[in-house]
């Protein structure tokens, strides 16, 4: 890591559909060697299916499902005198929302489903309730800080 100094972050365009930079930047993660356009097409497939399926607005469930799957703390390794301790830490607001953004494109991917777009759905509802993969990743994250919490005196 360089200790000069820390990137510019990059300005994103709010998307054509609902204007929020968040879901740019969501349709971006879940991009694969750069087809946006096939990306967008999966985001707003996946908000119309929640539509219907949740009966409320896609864009509501997924800033819920954001909301819910975003971690309040985690664990970074840390050597002191050669052992290896795991110090809990707080997250910050913009690594809270990468972190969400991955892990519900990630566990998406791996469910079982018909296409991209009825997994991602199912998982924005799935996270949107407090269930699913991604929410269990957090809880999973949060119980590993919790147990580190002796060593937070390392910070």
């Amino acid at each position: 890591m360089s200790r000069r100094r820390s990137p510019e972050s990059r300005v994103v365009l709010p998307d054509p559909v609902y204007g929020d930079m968040v879901v740019t930047k969501f349709i971006n993660n879940l991009m694969k060697k750069g087809k946006k356009s096939v990306a967008e097409s999966l985001f707003y497939g996946a908000m119309d299916r929640v539509k219907t399926k949740a009966k409320a607005e896609g864009i509501d469930i997924f800033r819920q499902a954001l909301e819910n799957v975003g971690p309040r703390l985690e664990v970074k390794s840390k050597r002191v005198g050669g052992s290896t301790y795991q110090v809990p830490l707080e997250v910050s607001s913009k690594r809270r929302q990468a972190l969400a953004m991955r892990w519900l494109i990630h566990f998406a991917r791996a469910r079982k489903g018909p296409n991209m777009a009825s997994r991602l759905a199912a998982e924005l509802i799935a996270a949107a309730n407090n269930d699913g993969g991604a929410y269990k990743k957090r809880e999973d994250t949060h119980r590993m800080a919790e147990a580190n919490k002796a060593f937070a005196h390392f910070r």
